[in-house]
């Protein structure tokens, strides 16, 4: 799989974006990776890096100021389906995220929006037991000292 596109699917609020500007920085059949600015100018952060853990149902964002220096890590819940007439991989957030900040501290954010979801039968039962699978895997890693696992990906390629 080779892929071409991206498109970036969010169920609140309901849209779905070609992510025309990303660039793809490497890929394979376990990760890919990206470099991006973002989509609306923001006055906290310009840019990131983002990784697709393709098998894990996470994408981890290196965020970064105007002047290059680290915001946070944001850790988005994800899944993922590829078309081969468009050669295209869509990523739907499924909401529940965590940010990690460079002094180490952890917030898990947008819980109320995924319980909402559920609620209003925007996700299925099976991608809410995914999301939360994935999200205690991610979790387990970051109080296990061990989210450099997935920071390396990143790092390694001089992101």
């Amino acid at each position: 799989m080779n892929i071409s596109k991206i498109y970036r699917k969010r169920i609140i609020p309901e849209e779905c974006i070609l992510l025309k500007d990303d660039i793809i920085v490497t890929q394979n059949e376990e990760i890919l990776v990206t470099k991006w600015n973002t989509l609306n100018p923001k006055t906290a952060f310009s840019h990131g890096c983002s990784c697709f853990f393709l098998t894990e149902g996470i994408k981890i964002s290196k965020i970064y100021r105007s002047d290059n220096t680290l915001l946070y890590w944001y850790c988005d819940i994800v899944e993922y389906s590829y078309d081969p007439s468009e050669n295209a991989m869509t990523f739907t957030d499924l909401l529940a995220d965590v940010i990690i900040y460079p002094e180490g501290r952890v917030k898990v954010v947008d819980l109320d929006e995924l319980a909402e979801a559920l609620e209003k039968h925007l996700i299925t039962k099976e991608q809410m037991i995914s999301c939360l699978r994935s999200l205690n895997h991610l979790l387990s890693l970051v109080y296990r000292d061990k989210f450099d696992r997935l920071q390396n990906k990143l790092d390694s390629l001089g992101l």
